[in-house]
C-alpha cells in the first residue's frame, strides 16, 4: 500500500485507540520511516486536531532523545503522520519481558528521557503523557520520546484539546495537580517520569488501584513508599531523589535539566566518603585510643554508603557543581604535613606545675635571708658597749621568763575566722 504516492507500508508496528503505526519506506528519499495512520472511525475534528498538534509540536523540536516528525497530511480521507523509525522496543514491552531493570540501566534511561523533556520544556511544550509505552529504546539502548498527540503548548493552553472536566492521560502516571483538573506544567512531566522510573526499578508503579479514580486519589493523598523499603537495591541518594520527583506539590520537584544532569553524573550511586590518605587503623580494643596508621601502608577505603539526598557534605570533603560531585584525592607527589606535636601542651603544663612548686621554696629562701640579716643586726645592737643594757633593773626582765599571754591570745582567733569564712562560703 502506497500512502500519498510516497510512503510504502511494509508491516504493522502497533495499534492504539485512534490510530495504527506502520513500518514504511520513503520511496522519495530512500529511507525507513514510521507512518501513523488515523483510524477511519475517528476522523473527527478532535482527532484530526490532535494529529495536527503532534506534527506541529514535533516540528518545533529537534533533539537526539525525541522522535522526529517528517511529514503530515491527508490521504484517502485519512490523516497520516510520518515519523522517525525507532528500531527497538518501548519500555512497556521491556517491562513485560524483564519485569524490572537494574539501577544503572534505569539511571541511564532516566537521564536521557529527562534531557529530551528539557528540550521540549525549553520550547514551551509539555508532553502530558509520559509512560513506558511512549518511551522507546533504539538498537543502541538510547531513549526516544514519542507520541506528542496530547501535548500542550505552555504559551497556548487552548491547544491542549481537552474537554472541560475531562482528564486526558494515563492514570498510573498522572501528576496530582492533573488529577485535580489543574493545568499541566513542566513539573507534571517530571512526576510522570518519576512514576516510570519507580516502575522500572520495582516492576510496579508507585500507585495502583482497582479503578482509575481510586488511583487518582492515591496520587493526590498517598505518599509513595521508598523503594528501599520495598526491597529494591538502590542507594539512599537514588531513593531520596526519586521521592523528590514524586512530590505532591509541583514546585517541590526538580526540573528536567536538573534531573538529566543528576542522573548523567554518578550522584545516583550515592555520595561516597572522600578517599583517605592512608588506610584507617583497626578499631581500638576496650576503649583504647586509636594508634596512628603507619605511613605508606594499606589501601584506600571502599566508599561508604551515601547519606540521603540533600544532606550537606562534611566541610572540605566535596565540591558540588551542577549536580556533579568532585572529590579531593590525595596528591601522590606532595609533601606530607608533619603531625602536630601533641606532647608540647603536656610539657607546658608540666613546666607550669614545676614553676608553681618552686615558688614556695624561693619565698622561703628570701624570708630566711631577711631573718638572718635582722638577727645579725639585732645582735650587734644588743651586745654593743654603747647599748646601756647593764643599767636595766633585774626586776624588769620578768616578761621574758614568765608565761607570754600576748602572743598566744591571738592564736585562737584564726580558726574562728576560718570557721566564719567557711560559714560564709557555705552561705554563698
Amino acid at each position: 500500500m502506497l500512502v500519498a504516492g510516497r510512503y510504502r507500508l511494509i508491516s504493522p508496528i502497533g495499534r492504539g485507540g485512534m490510530g495504527e503505526v506502520w513500518r514504511a519506506a520513503d520511496e522519495v528519499l530512500g529511507r525507513a520511516v514510521a507512518v501513523k495512520l488515523l483510524l477511519g472511525g475517528h476522523a473527527d475534528e478532535s482527532a484530526t486536531a490532535r494529529f495536527r498538534l503532534e506534527a506541529q509540536t514535533a516540528a518545533r523540536l529537534s533533539h537526539p532523545h525525541l522522535v522526529a516528525v517528517f511529514d503530515f497530511g491527508a490521504w484517502e480521507d485519512r490523516f497520516y503522520l510520518v515519523m522517525e523509525l525507532v528500531e527497538g522496543r518501548s519500555l512497556g514491552a521491556l517491562l513485560t519481558a524483564e519485569e524490572r531493570l537494574g539501577a544503572e540501566q534505569v539511571a541511564r534511561i532516566a537521564g536521557q528521557a529527562a534531557a529530551g523533556l528539557a528540550a521540549a520544556h525549553r520550547q514551551g511544550i509539555v508532553h502530558r503523557d509520559i509512560k513506558p509505552g511512549n518511551l522507546m529504546l533504539d538498537a543502541e539502548g538510547s531513549v526516544k520520546i514519542g507520541d506528542f498527540g496530547i501535548a500542550q503548548f505552555v504559551d497556548d493552553p487552548s491547544a491542549a484539546l481537552t474537554t472541560t472536566g475531562q482528564i486526558v492521560g494515563t492514570s498510573l502516571y498522572l501528576a496530582p495537580e492533573r488529577a485535580l483538573g489543574r493545568t499541566a506544567g513542566a513539573a507534571s512531566d517530571m512526576y510522570s517520569l518519576g512514576c516510570v522510573i519507580y516502575q522500572l526499578l520495582l516492576g510496579d508503579p508507585p500507585f495502583r488501584s482497582d479503578t482509575a479514580t481510586a488511583t487518582l486519589y492515591q496520587h493526590v493523598d498517598t505518599a509513595p513508599v521508598p523503594l528501599r523499603q520495598r526491597g529494591v537495591d538502590v542507594s539512599p541518594a537514588f531513593d531520596s531523589y526519586l521521592l523528590g520527583m514524586l512530590a505532591k506539590q509541583p514546585e517541590d520537584r526538580p526540573g528536567a535539566q536538573q534531573v538529566a544532569e543528576w542522573f548523567q553524573s554518578d550522584a545516583w550511586r550515592g555520595q561516597p566518603e572522600p578517599l583517605p590518605l592512608y588506610a584507617p587503623a583497626p578499631p581500638p580494643a576496650n576503649g583504647a585510643p586509636h594508634a596512628p596508621a603507619p605511613a605508606g601502608t594499606g589501601m584506600p577505603r571502599t566508599p561508604a554508603a551515601a547519606p540521603p539526598y540533600g544532606a550537606a557534605p562534611a566541610p572540605g570533603s566535596t565540591e558540588q557543581s551542577a549536580g556533579v560531585t568532585t572529590y579531593r584525592l590525595p596528591q601522590s607527589g606532595g609533601r606530607r604535613r608533619r603531625p602536630a606535636d601533641r606532647s608540647a601542651p603536656a610539657r607546658r603544663r608540666t613546666g607550669a606545675r614545676e614553676a608553681i612548686r618552686r615558688r614556695p621554696r624561693v619565698a622561703s629562701a628570701i624570708a630566711g635571708t631577711v631573718a638572718f640579716i635582722a638577727a645579725v643586726y639585732l645582735g650587734m645592737t644588743l651586745f654593743s658597749p654603747d647599748s646601756g643594757s647593764t643599767d636595766t633593773p633585774d626586776s624588769e626582765p620578768t616578761a621574758s621568763t614568765g608565761p607570754q599571754s600576748a602572743a598566744p591570745s591571738a592564736a585562737p582567733e584564726q580558726p574562728a575566722r576560718q570557721a566564719q569564712d567557711e560559714e560564709g562560703d557555705e552561705e554563698d
